[in-house]
C-alpha cells in the first residue's frame, strides 16, 4: 500500500478585502524574513561540517517552510476573487455577512462567513465551505436553519444579518 493521496480539493476562491490585505502582508513579511534566514544559513554553512551542524540543519528546514508558504501564496493570490460589494438584499445571508444565530437553548452565536483562506484570523469566522455556512447561505432574517454536524443535527434561528465591517 503506497503513501500516495489524491490532491486536496481547493476551497472557494472568494475572499474579503481584509483577508486579501492580510495575505499580501504575510507574503511581504515572509520575503523579509527569508532574507534573514538566508543570511543565517550562509553563516552556519561557513562554520564547517554541515552534517553535524544543528544551526545549518535548522535554518534549511526553516527556509524550506518559508519557501513553501511563499510558493502557495504566490499561486493562490492571483486566483482569489475579492468580494467587496454589499448585496442588494441585506436581510439575506451571503458571503461576508455577520450572522447572529440563536440555538435551541436560547444562546446567541455570531459568525462571519469568509473565504477558506481567512477563517483562522478570528474564532467567529466560518469558511464559506463549512457546513454551517452552506446551510446559512441564501437564508433570510428569522429563518430556521438545520445544520448537519458531526455530533448530529442542530437547529438555529437567524436573529440578525449585517454587512457592516466595523463589527
Amino acid at each position: 500500500m503506497g503513501r500516495w493521496r489524491p490532491p486536496r480539493e481547493t476551497g472557494s476562491k472568494y475572499i474579503t478585502p481584509e483577508g486579501y490585505a492580510r495575505l499580501e502582508a504575510e507574503l511581504k513579511a515572509l520575503w523579509a524574513r527569508r532574507h534573514g534566514v538566508v543570511s543565517a544559513l550562509s553563516a552556519a554553512a561557513a562554520e564547517g561540517d554541515r552534517s553535524e551542524n544543528a544551526e545549518y540543519i535548522y535554518r534549511k528546514k526553516e527556509l524550506r517552510g518559508i519557501d513553501g508558504r511563499i510558493r502557495y501564496l504566490q499561486k493562490r493570490l492571483p486566483d482569489l476573487q475579492v468580494v467587496d460589494s454589499v448585496p442588494s438584499h441585506q436581510q439575506r445571508v451571503f458571503f461576508g455577512a455577520w450572522v447572529t444565530l440563536e440555538d435551541e437553548a436560547g444562546e446567541e452565536h455570531q459568525y462571519r462567513i469568509v473565504g477558506p483562506d481567512e477563517f483562522d484570523a478570528d474564532p467567529r469566522y466560518v469558511s464559506v465551505d463549512a457546513p454551517v455556512a452552506r446551510a446559512l447561505l441564501g437564508k433570510a432574517l428569522d429563518d430556521e436553519v438545520t445544520v448537519r454536524l458531526p455530533e448530529g443535527e442542530a437547529t438555529y434561528w437567524i436573529v440578525a444579518v449585517s454587512y457592516d465591517r466595523s463589527i
